[in-house]
């Protein structure tokens, strides 16, 4: 399976902003945003000009796309999906990016990132709806329950994580017992219960040229 291996603080740079890639060091003084802002390369400052409406587009969707951890082809094939279902594409397509497995075990606070969570369901940590779920991809519905494999549940460092990040705001969709290490979807999110800082009209413009 593809995957981006290159250094996570690099993206954020790149894009300008905090893409939460790296768990605790991004609410940290080591986070790279908040110490170099320059873009990365060693023309990086000469590289911060006006950008084009183009290039406000591309650093859109480049930044949801890293944001979720999902590489270009199936992001398109997302954007694809999200034209087809009735509403705004936008909205759908961030609509969809949520309801990704990897995503709702982070929200849900059992990663401390979205990568720690693809790794994590990679390794059969755990149960949808009481079947074994190693895809981090699956989109969920309303109603769908995440449940820490029965296995995987003595796990100290899972244990650690959970902990950690019992003060992390828990999204009005989800509903999360975090002493059992159990989550249900309650209802797919609205454009407004997505605290991601993006104008998806941008990324309908770009895929629509």
């Amino acid at each position: 399976m593809a995957r981006y291996t290159g250094p996570s603080c690099r993206l954020c740079r790149r894009e300008g902003k905090k893409l939460f890639l790296k768990g605790e060091r991004c609410y940290s003084d080591k986070c790279a945003v908040t110490r170099r802002e320059a873009v990365p390369g060693q023309h990086g400052k000469a590289r911060m000009r006006k950008q084009s409406e183009y290039g406000i587009q591309l650093r859109a969707k480049q930044s949801t796309r890293r944001y979720y951890g999902v590489l270009e082809g199936q992001f398109r094939e997302y954007f694809e999906e999200a034209s087809r279902k009735p509403g705004m594409a936008g909205e759908n397509l961030m609509r969809i990016l949520e309801s990704r497995l990897d995503n709702i075990v982070y929200r849900c606070g059992f990663a401390s990132s979205r990568k720690e969570a693809r790794q994590l369901v990679r390794h059969n940590h755990f149960r949808l709806n009481g079947h074994k779920a190693n895809i981090p991809s699956i989109q969920l519905r309303a109603g769908d329950v995440i449940t820490v494999a029965e296995g995987s549940r003595s796990s100290d460092k899972l244990k650690a994580v959970v902990e950690s990040n019992s003060s992390r705001p828990t999204p009005k969709w989800l509903d999360v017992d975090a002493a059992k290490m159990e989550a249900r979807v309650l209802e797919l999110p609205n454009r407004e219960d997505i605290d991601f800082d993006v104008a998806e009209h941008l990324i309908v413009e770009l895929y629509s040229k």
